[in-house]
């Protein structure tokens, strides 16, 4: 550590004694993974006006000076990691909201939303994070112990998947939400014949609809603190999985002020009045903007029993999951956006919604060459299915998915159908190229923790000793791919982005060890030492 606290204050330091500078930056004496298509290794790189101008061995710090020069004594460098799947504008948000995230009863839920409640005026305590397969009891919760805590305020709790939310009943009433409300792509939980307080899918937007909106102002300290988080964890891009016109516009105006620095891939939410503004006005990119995409629902989530499967779960029979889009509607808008020269990016977990996903984008995408259409998690594949991935659909998947539901996936799907779950060599085989991010904020943020999850597939605590499911874990060269190289052709960004290459954007981040041949079990100490945007020092750790 001594030795890396040393080469952080040579930049620090910064200029050298030359005047006549030909680059701005100089890093010497690294582990460089360029992630070319020869994955080669290098130990120099020379940044200018925010892009890499040469790569290669120590030789070229004789045909240039720099403002700046950093000896790195053998620290590896990787290309700046992309987030595929994200919820980025969310995740700064839920900064304000109580995190539930491994709790394990609703009483420790209770105890977190009091210990909160303490420290707050407001009238709405919202919070996000609860997972009922990790409870003692793992049946949804009901409303009455939330009544009985918060009389007299109003309680919306996202489930860990944020397919379902948890309400009091004093929500309920203001929503209008009796037994006979009913939601296309939702449910409304009921037991002796009243609401529980469970909403799945659609209908917690019934929930949300009376909440207060966030002010500009809020907003914008929202995203500034999520880029804060997302720059420590060696982010330089993030895919942000459905945003409406009024974020991507603040996020477009934060970026031309510089009061927002990271990149986003703005996947553009499924609603009409999203949709007949940004498919009249075309593709639009800035150097850190990109809108593209559509993010479109076919399904929930498994851990909610939302996720559309050819045959009843396995663990409550007669459920088949739900279409939040209808099928009818998935190919409708596929054959729009492929008119319109729009990727859809589609969210779909069960068996029956990727079918009929793809299903619906082999139709629509019979004349179009190079539309890297995307299917969104990808998570249950039936064997039948899976040949219909390739060059024009891809799969964009967050490896810490397989080994946070490992504990109970196969009592939602049985051993069998288990099989066919978090398959990414498989679909790595099939499509060529696999997007890789990590959901947050259902997951951590943490690249590491993915790439980890891609390779060991084994949960934080090294379980299983052998790996989950180890004939679908990537390899390291693979996994590193799927976070920088492939991420950025999912965005038709690989010209710009995803490797350290000369022409490309000086992206990249410095870590403490060298993923690429770590132990698994070392894997997990690894941390973000340093990450650039355009050569500039964004992040750095404090030591």
């Amino acid at each position: 550590m001594k030795t890396i606290v040393k080469a952080m204050a040579l930049l620090l330091i910064g200029a050298t004694s030359c005047s006549n500078y030909n680059a701005d930056l100089i890093i010497h004496n690294a582990r460089i993974y360029t992630v070319n298509d020869s994955f080669e290794l290098a130990s120099t790189l020379v940044v200018k006006d925010g892009k890499f101008i040469a790569v290669g061995e120590d030789d070229l710090r004789n045909r240039y000076s720099a403002a700046a020069t950093l000896d790195l004594k053998g620290i590896p460098v990787y290309p700046g990691l992309i987030d595929a799947h994200c919820h980025f504008y969310q995740l700064g948000l839920a900064q304000e909201h109580v995190d539930l995230r491994g709790s394990k009863s609703v009483e420790e839920v209770i105890s977190r939303l009091k210990a909160f409640e303490q420290t707050s005026s407001t009238n709405v305590l919202m919070g996000r994070g609860w997972d009922q397969n990790l409870w003692e009891e793992k049946e949804f919760p009901t409303k009455e112990m939330l009544d009985k805590a918060f009389p007299n305020k109003l309680v919306v709790l996202e489930r860990v998947d944020g397919h379902a939310a948890y309400v009091n009943s004093n929500v309920l009433s203001a929503a209008k939400i009796t037994k006979d409300t009913k939601v296309a792509g939702g449910e409304v939980i009921l037991a002796n014949n009243e609401p529980t307080g469970i909403l799945i899918d659609k209908a917690s937007d019934l929930a949300y609809a009376i909440l207060p909106e966030p002010t500009r102002a809020e907003q914008i300290v929202a995203l500034q603190k999520a880029e804060k988080i997302a720059l420590a964890n060696g982010l330089t891009t993030v895919d942000d999985a459905g945003l409406n016109r009024a974020q991507l516009e603040l996020i477009d105006s934060l970026h031309r002020t510089n009061d927002l620095k990271i990149r986003v891939y703005g996947m553009i939410s499924n609603t009409p009045e999203n949709l007949a503004h940004y498919l009249e006005k075309g593709i639009t990119q800035t150097d850190r903007l990109t809108i593209r995409s559509v993010k479109v629902y076919a399904d929930g989530a498994l851990g909610s029993r939302g996720a559309a499967l050819k045959r009843s779960y396995a663990d409550a029979k007669k459920n088949k999951g739900l279409f939040i889009t209808s099928p009818e509607k998935i190919e409708e808008l596929a054959y729009i956006l492929a008119k319109k020269g729009f990727q859809m990016n589609t969210h779909a977990i069960g068996d029956a919604a990727n079918e009929v996903v793809l299903n619906a984008y082999e139709k629509a995408l019979s004349v179009n060459p190079d539309p890297r259409w995307r299917i969104e998690h990808a998570q249950v594949v039936d064997k039948v299915d899976l040949e219909k991935f390739g060059a024009k659909i891809l799969p964009s998947v967050q490896p810490t998915h397989a080994t946070s539901d490992m504990e109970w996936a196969d009592e939602r799907l049985g051993k069998k159908r288990i099989a066919n779950a978090y398959s990414y060599k498989e679909l790595l085989d099939w499509s060529g190229k696999i997007a890789l991010g990590t959901d947050f904020p259902v997951e951590r943020v943490s690249p590491i923790h993915t790439y980890y999850s891609a390779v060991a597939r084994k949960d934080l605590n090294g379980n299983p000793s052998g790996g989950y499911q180890m004939d679908n874990a990537l390899s390291r060269s693979e996994a590193l791919k799927g976070m920088t190289k492939w991420a950025a052709y999912a965005n038709f960004e690989e010209e710009e982005k995803g490797s350290i290459e000369v022409g490309k954007v000086a992206d990249f981040v410095l870590l403490t060890n060298d993923i690429m041949v770590l132990n698994d079990s070392e894997l997990l100490a690894t941390e973000v030492l340093a990450t650039f945007l355009n050569g500039e020092m964004v992040y750095q750790r404090k030591q």
